[in-house]
């Protein structure tokens, strides 16, 4: 009986072994949940969340007025190659009311959104929603990295849907790009409503042309990214753009420069409008804006940087019916200075405290004809950026 036992058992042994093989030789050759050609792409693509988060402090004219906790900026980001010759860019803000267009069918609150496609090594079309390339490093900086925008910048829609040729020499030291984009976000009716003066009405053709040229010179020390843009905002109003960007590099500082010149037929900043509604129902016509950057940044040690950004802006209503007029009604300043500390070299994320001071000095013609006044603010922020490579 015993001897019985031990063939049965010897027999069987192998049988169930087998048995508890088959299931896992079969999940090892099953076919993968994500196939090796699709991982293959991922390589080429990056995941970002553009993050700026801080305890922010507000005052007005010195005074405090709140304290809190803020998002300041969240900027979901996935671009990357799909082919050889095609690249795409997807970027979402979730600190932006995402409020429908009405002309390009797509949110306000999508920067980006467009494919590259490579036409020969130094030519590539591209089209979808991009940035405006106005010129001036301001507008090129990472949000995240900037505290607050000038006037300029500040007020205009740098985003919008077209089509844009780039065109890089031999040497790629210079490269041109064109473009053609929507000149705004709203309809006619959206953006000036009843404020639209008489005799001013929509246009069939709300674009823009943007001529643009970046410029790398004396062995990378200066760079420089110059633009020319025409808008077409209504029948017989047009707005004429002008922007100069430059950035040196000298050992641990780096110095950026912008001139912006915006002469508007209609207000599009409405900065102007604004001053003199108190008196005037209807968009201001023939004003312009004249903004000043400056931003310094300096490395004092591996891990700290110090950056101060200075800023001015005047503003004209150059269209001012009064015989009496004045044609500067708003002068702007603003300084940033900042302080940021990298505590891990391999990890682009940053602790900063940045203070933002503004000051509106009205003419004195703005002040006795609209009641304008005089204002500071100031905003006192403790936090962290970081644009965090999650792919």
């Amino acid at each position: 009986m015993k001897n019985f036992l031990f063939y049965f058992v010897l027999v069987l042994t192998p049988l169930l072994l087998f048995g508890q093989k088959q299931p896992q030789e079969s999940i090892i050759k099953s076919t993968p949940v994500l196939p090796s050609s699709k991982i293959a792409i991922l390589k080429d693509v990056d995941v970002i969340f553009n993050t700026r988060m801080a305890f922010d402090n507000y005052f007005v004219d010195s005074e405090p007025m709140s304290s809190q906790f803020s998002v300041n900026q969240l900027r979901f980001e996935i671009k990357g190659k799909v082919h050889e010759k095609v690249y795409f860019r997807f970027r979402n803000r979730y600190t932006k009311i995402p409020d429908p267009n009405t002309i390009d069918n797509i949110s306000r609150a999508v920067d980006l959104a467009y494919l590259s496609i490579e036409l020969a090594p130094q030519t590539k079309l591209t089209f979808g929603k991009m940035i405006g390339d106005w010129g001036g490093y301001e507008l090129l900086t990472n949000p995240i990295e900037i505290l607050s925008y000038n006037v300029i910048n500040d007020k205009s829609d740098n985003f919008q849907v077209g089509a844009a040729l780039t065109y890089s020499l031999l040497d790629h030291k210079n490269t041109f790009n064109f473009q053609v984009l929507n000149a705004r976000t709203k309809t006619f009716q959206e953006q000036y409503g009843t404020t639209a003066p008489p005799g001013i009405t929509q246009t069939k053709t709300p674009l823009s042309v943007v001529a643009n040229w970046k410029g790398h010179l004396f062995d990378g020390k200066l760079e420089t990214t110059y633009s020319f843009a025409h808008f077409i905002d209504a029948e017989n109003a047009n707005r004429n753009y002008i922007g100069l960007g430059n950035k040196i590099k000298t050992g641990k500082l780096i110095l950026f420069y912008d001139f912006q010149y915006s002469k508007e037929d209609l207000d599009q900043k409405c900065v102007i409008t604004n001053t003199v509604k108190t008196k005037y129902s209807y968009a201001a016509q023939e004003v312009s804006y004249i903004d000043n950057w400056i931003r310094a940044e300096y490395k004092i040690q591996p891990k700290v940087d110090i950056l101060l950004s200075l800023m001015t802006n005047n503003s004209y209503w150059n269209g001012n019916p009064d015989p009496n007029k004045s044609n500067r009604l708003l002068t702007s300043y603003g300084i940033i200075p900042t302080i940021e500390y990298t505590p891990f070299l391999d990890l682009n994320l940053k602790f900063y405290v940045g203070y933002i001071a503004k000051k509106y000095d009205y003419s004195s013609y703005a002040e006795n004809n609209f009641n304008a006044k005089d204002i500071s603010t100031g905003q006192l922020s403790f936090g962290i950026i970081a644009p965090l490579l999650v792919l």
